[in-house]
């Protein structure tokens, strides 16, 4: 995290086409659909029917597929595609999906969202087993437990059993904890697979005949594609020319998808488990309101993008006005991720400007999808107070951010989150506001449809907010330093 996006950040996203003559670009542009959840690499691999052929860079989908040159050299009708949030992962080249190994079987490349909870256990036994690895991502662990892996697995019904790598994939996938969306590639077909509680998001779409795998429908959007449907948890899913074949080789587990999706890392336009995500945020804000409505307040504003769906469902269901009271700079560019000493002090304001004619001598009510560190909230405020705000109370679509996230996301340690040690007055205090409150853990799932939270089965992951984690921390059990992600951890 920068010192100007105090915001969790998905990790990764996922693409894949199979059967279309224009498929690296395609890829390219699924991949730019799914920005959002990885700014720091991307990276494509395709089959000719001779050879893979792969591009990789650090850097934005735009930066590194922005030639025609690039996309030529990515000859094929299969592809698939990645992009990448680096954090303790490393920002390096060698880290960047999709990765791609030469096994006895040929060639297979694979990408993946989400994060292998027993990565560096695994790893440590396929070193003692003269394993040699290449990078630092849990996603080449998994590489490593295919190449290990026995061809005949016997987790799937000789009716439905696939010869060699599928048999393998699934063993080796039988091997790890965690949350995982997958998309792979070989000579003869494209592989999806979604873990069994299905934390992270996967689909299934269609393009003049050729089938596409995507992390969010937002992908399937920018082509005019049709979507066809989710992958189920725990479903494997293989695309040849033939079609689809679906398996189900894991036991069935309750899904806990992960709720956070909904509240801020899918993209608004997207729907997610039949949901439409801009829907969902709409409906959060509502329940916000309901539950934290402010007496004469004059209008709500949102902390820009990602609060402007729940402040607009705010805004409806109190009758307060929405008025677009901060304005963000969107070309803020990768110049100021590590600024000069002698411009931090910008702090927010490089992306943030309060609109001033609006806010003095106004109460106002700002809304914003999550607190983190709190150290922007901080900043937010002392920006809409400068700009002659009578009173900021500031109303939070989720519930207080407690504890960190192993399945994928990029989340300061649990010590640095500021609701793991304040009470909600002392958070209060600390970001200077007149209010604060934040959605109840019951009112985030009336929001996506459910009755409230279930406690003895919950209906989705919420552990950054419970501190209930469905999948076991079996690295961070072992004595990994508490709280703290992985090394391997595939961001």
């Amino acid at each position: 995290m920068t010192p100007f996006d105090d915001k969790l950040h998905e990790e990764c996203g996922v693409f894949g086409i199979f059967g279309h003559t224009d498929s690296a670009a395609h890829t390219a542009l699924g991949l730019h659909a799914l920005q959002h959840r990885g700014q720091e690499a991307a990276g494509i691999v395709t089959w000719d029917g001779k050879q893979f052929n792969t591009h990789k860079s650090l850097g934005l989908v735009g930066d590194t597929f922005n030639s025609q040159e690039v996309i030529e050299r990515l000859r094929g009708r299969n592809a698939i595609g990645h992009v990448r949030y680096a954090t303790t992962g490393g920002t390096i080249l060698r880290n960047v999906q999709p990765l791609f190994a030469d096994f006895d079987f040929g060639g297979f490349a694979v990408g993946h969202n989400g994060n292998l909870t027993n990565a560096r256990i695994l790893r440590r036994e396929l070193v003692s087993r003269g394993a040699i690895f290449q990078s630092t991502t849990d996603t080449e662990v998994l590489i490593h437990l295919i190449a290990n892996a026995r061809e005949s697995s016997g987790v799937i019904s000789p009716a439905t059993a696939e010869p060699g790598i599928v048999s393998r994939v699934i063993e080796a996938l039988k091997q790890v904890h965690g949350a995982y969306s997958l998309v792979a590639l070989t000579a003869k077909f494209m592989l999806g697979a979604r873990d069994p509680h299905g934390v992270r998001p996967l689909v299934i779409g269609k393009l003049d005949g050729a089938l596409i795998l995507a992390s969010e429908t937002c992908a399937l959007d920018i082509l005019g594609a049709e979507f066809v449907r989710d992958v189920e948890p725990g479903e494997i899913v293989i695309i040849d020319d033939n079609g689809i074949k679906s398996l189900h080789p894991f036991l069935p587990v309750a899904p806990r998808f992960c709720i956070f999706e909904y509240v801020y890392f899918a993209r608004p336009d997207s729907t997610i488990g039949g949901m439409n995500v801009y829907r969902a945020r709409r409906h959060i804000g509502a329940e916000l309101a309901r539950e934290s409505p402010v007496a004469g307040a004059d209008m709500v504003i949102p902390v820009p993008d990602s609060g402007t769906p729940a402040a607009i469902g705010y805004a409806q269901q109190s009758g307060v006005p929405f008025e677009l009271g901060i304005i963000r700079n969107h070309y803020v560019g990768r110049t100021f991720i590590e600024p000069a000493e002698q411009i931090r002090h910008l702090g927010v304001r490089l992306k943030h400007n309060a609109n001033r004619s609006e806010l003095n001598g106004k109460s106002v009510v700002l809304v914003d999808d999550s607190i983190v560190r709190g150290t922007t909230s901080v900043k937010i405020v002392e920006m809409v107070r400068s700009a002659g705000a009578r009173e900021v109370h500031m109303r939070i679509a989720s519930p207080p951010t407690k504890d960190s996230c192993f399945y994928g996301v990029d989340t300061p340690k649990r010590s640095d989150l500021l609701a793991s040690s304040r009470t909600v007055e002392e958070m209060r205090q600390y970001i200077g506001i007149d209010s604060l409150a934040f959605l109840s853990m019951d009112g985030m799932y009336r929001a996506v449809g459910q009755a409230g939270r279930n406690a003895k089965a919950p209906q989705y992951c919420d552990a950054c907010f419970s501190g209930e984690y469905p999948i076991p921390l079996t690295d961070q059990m072992e004595g990994a330093p508490p709280n703290q992600l992985s090394l391997l951890a595939d961001h």
